[in-house]
């Protein structure tokens, strides 16, 4: 593999179709795989406050931390960054979004990298464990990691605190272990949906009676598309010592018998009912059961990065292709030269999709 300082570096606008952080993180984590020097500018351009967040800066730095990189362009509000990766190295890394920001998008920006690093590393990560606009913890290790694992990913992820918005406070510790190559993954047959588990939950000064509202909501509005499908979602006061301030949400999962996972969730806010929070992760539930793909919605740009990076040829069936999907093939194929397709099945605004990917078989050549 070429040393970053041989090749040219490659410019991405961060402004292309989702033009948020999404552009970042996987440019960035790819940048560090491959060696290869990027430059992003246009950053959220579309955004009410376009630039890099606290949240992307300190996944980004996190990135140039694991590999000896060189950042510029590295502080809150730029709109332009350039990054010229070193080489992953193993060890203990921290990350802290000194704000409520995502604790599971530090994970997608940088476990990638770390599966490439000589050996063990631990992660701690410190931010928002169930935030807005972004997987919560929960879906992350009941849907993603067992999924992620088909393809030989395997890391731990030990919840020390959960935190919410606006303080956040949170603090997860996440154990990586290096592969020799990534596994590419058929997911093809959505089988028949086996059953429902979730969990609801209340923190802080919040009565574990909103977390049984919640999650009997719902469990109601699951019936009434899938009578016969068993649905057990437990209501869950979290320990004072284990949480940070005030929280509700919810997140469900739709198990099939083929080891597929699609998985609902919702946030409580201020002023919304208990009720409505239930109600509002059931229905993003059931429309990934309806569309009979094996993904749904969240996981299947989430794959799009490991399906780039395996060896040999991943196929996967998903509902309707989502613009953050879109925006990581973009991002693959510029940066990896991995080519995608995707054939959709039917209305492509309903139905479902295979997407294919011949991965470039990336080696680790310290295992």
């Amino acid at each position: 593999m070429a040393s970053a300082a041989a090749k040219n570096v490659i410019v991405i606008d961060g402004s292309t179709l989702e033009g948020g952080g999404q552009i970042l993180r996987n440019a960035t984590a790819l940048s560090c795989l491959l060696s290869q020097p990027i430059r992003v500018n246009n950053i959220r351009a579309g955004r009410s406050t376009p630039g890099l967040r606290p949240q992307h800066l300190s996944g980004i730095e996190l990135v140039r931390d694991l590999c000896g990189g060189q950042l510029e362009g590295g502080k809150v509000s730029s709109t332009e960054i350039c990054f010229k990766p070193g080489q992953v190295e193993s060890g203990n890394f921290l990350a802290d979004t000194h704000t409520a920001g995502s604790i599971c998008l530090l994970m997608q920006v940088s476990v990638p990298c770390l599966l490439f690093s000589p050996g063990p590393a631990q992660l701690t990560l410190k931010g928002g464990t169930n935030a807005e606009f972004a997987p919560q913890i929960d879906y992350t290790t009941m849907v993603f990691g067992p999924i992620a694992e088909k393809m030989g990913v395997k890391y731990t992820c030990d919840i020390k605190r959960r935190g919410y918005y606006p303080k956040g406070g949170g603090e997860v510790r996440i154990t990586t272990t290096p592969v020799a190559v990534v596994s590419p993954i058929t997911l093809m047959d959505r089988g028949q949906i086996t059953k429902v588990t979730g969990r609801s939950w209340v923190a802080g000064s919040l009565p574990v009676k909103l977390a049984h509202l919640a999650g009997k909501a719902a469990t109601a509005r699951i019936k009434r598309d899938f009578p016969d499908v068993p649905v057990n979602i437990e209501a869950v006061q979290e320990p004072r010592h284990a949480a940070f301030g005030n929280g509700n949400g919810i997140v469900i999962m739709a198990e099939t018998s083929t080891g597929c996972r699609l998985g609902g969730s919702a946030l409580g806010k201020r002023g919304v009912q208990a009720e409505d929070v239930g109600r509002g992760a059931a229905e993003i539930l059931v429309k990934n059961m309806k569309h009979g793909g094996c993904v749904d919605e969240y996981l299947q740009d989430q794959l799009i990065l490991f399906m780039a990076l395996a060896k040999g040829k991943s196929s996967v069936r998903s509902g309707p292709i989502t613009v953050h999907t879109k925006t990581a093939i973009y991002i693959a194929e510029t940066l990896t030269k991995a080519k995608f397709t995707v054939t959709a099945e039917g209305d492509p605004e309903t139905g479902t999709s295979i997407i294919e990917c011949e991965g470039i078989g990336l080696e680790n050549r310290h295992v």
